[in-house]
């Protein structure tokens, strides 16, 4: 058996290797099936190896994988074509990664700010927010871990509370050139921005002549229900960020922005990798997904049905609240006996993910079955009943 030390260590991981998944299940090399409810931390929109996603794939790698970024590629142009008929914006830029895309939403910002607000660069973030693990990305972050951690951070990034519009204005200065946010905090434990929040902060910015950015890579691809978080509140930001399930499980982010914003010149972004054929082939099979007609209708009636349970397990164990929308949910322990909810349903064979002590957070496929939330919930009310008996 290996050691596993090859692998530098950056987190605990449990002593098993998936070999195999399909849907929402995940096959150890043992043989065992997994339950997957966090489905990789909700990139794998459409669950493990989905049919559309493998045929994307097999026919693109036979055709073109990778071209310079310096040329168009088809896949490419596709995407950001759909990305656009379906959004509020008008320019897209592809990368690698959430923490890639945000790091350009901030570099866009400060582009612009130097060429419309005298320079200005400061981006009023929230408290307990996460954009990334950059330098850029983790200082624009409010996670109190990371405060002294990799010193000295970037500057720039003055924190507020979210859904405190007071405290935004507070912040607002000549420096100051956007504020950003994720529409539901996913890393803090689920915590969602209130629509009069959004509402607030678009008259805000407005009123200053300030970028509003939405860092949609937990919450987009359909995840709160809707295509993107945005489209919940009516609000439409000048700037937002897609990864996770962007591709549905290969490795693809966008930075999306209104025409009036694309203030980069040539030179100032690019990548190696960013919209490359395969990547974007993917992603296109993904997207082209989840706008098929009724998809999102059903999204929403198994999220409801999700919270539906998750509420009953809640009242009969006496926890807390249901927080959150469409399939990225948290049931609040109010003690801090999540991480061993999570241990203790691993061991029956359902994957689960606790961001803070005293949080589980839910984050199954967007396709999960009515069955397999009977399944998750059963195990989750079985474990939970063996813990306060302990």
């Amino acid at each position: 058996m290996e050691s596993f030390s090859s692998l530098m260590e950056i987190t605990s991981r449990p002593n098993l290797v998936f070999i195999s998944g399909h849907g929402s299940w995940l096959k150890e090399r043992g043989g065992e099936e997994y339950l997957d409810f966090i489905q990789g931390w909700a990139v794998n929109c459409l669950g493990h190896s989905p049919r559309v996603l493998v045929e994307a794939v097999a026919e693109q790698v036979g055709r073109l994988i990778n071209a310079s970024p310096a040329f168009y590629n088809e896949p490419m142009i596709r995407l950001a074509d759909m990305l656009t008929a379906n959004s509020c914006f008008d320019r897209i830029f592809f990368g690698n990664s959430g923490a890639e895309a945000n790091e350009g939403a901030i570099k866009l910002a400060r582009k612009w700010g130097a060429r419309h607000r005298d320079g200005a660069y400061e981006i009023i973030t929230m408290e307990h927010g996460f954009h990334g693990r950059t330098l850029a990305t983790m200082s624009a972050s409010g996670k109190a871990q990371w405060e002294k951690l990799f010193e000295p951070k970037v500057p720039g990034f003055p924190k507020v509370p979210l859904n405190d519009l007071a405290a935004v204005k507070e912040a607002i200065n000549e420096r100051t050139v956007a504020v950003m946010l994720e529409p539901v905090q996913g890393e803090a434990g689920v915590y969602p921005a209130t629509p009069t929040f959004l509402q607030g902060l678009r008259d805000i910015t407005r009123e200053h002549n300030l970028l509003l950015i939405f860092d949609e890579v937990q919450t987009g691809m359909g995840r709160t229900g809707s295509l993107f978080a945005y489209q919940h509140s009516g609000v439409e930001p000048d700037i937002m960020t897609l990864g996770k399930g962007l591709g549905g499980g290969v490795p693809i982010s966008a930075l999306l922005a209104k025409e009036p914003v694309c203030a980069f010149e040539h030179g100032d972004q690019g990548g190696t990798f960013n919209g490359n054929p395969l990547m974007t082939a993917a992603a296109g099979a993904v997207l082209e997904t989840l706008i098929q007609p009724g998809f999102l209708d059903n999204v929403r009636t198994q999220a409801a049905y999700l919270r539906k349970r998750l509420e009953s397990i809640s009242t009969r164990h006496g926890l807390g609240e249901i927080r959150g929308c469409g399939m990225l949910l948290a049931l609040d322990t109010v003690t801090a006996i999540a991480p061993n909810v999570v241990g203790a349903a691993l061991d029956r064979r359902l994957i689960l993910n606790a961001p803070r002590p005293s949080t589980l957070r839910f984050m199954p496929s967007l396709t999960v079955t009515k069955d397999e939330i009977d399944h998750m919930a059963e195990i989750l009310d079985d474990t939970l009943g063996e813990l306060v008996r302990k």
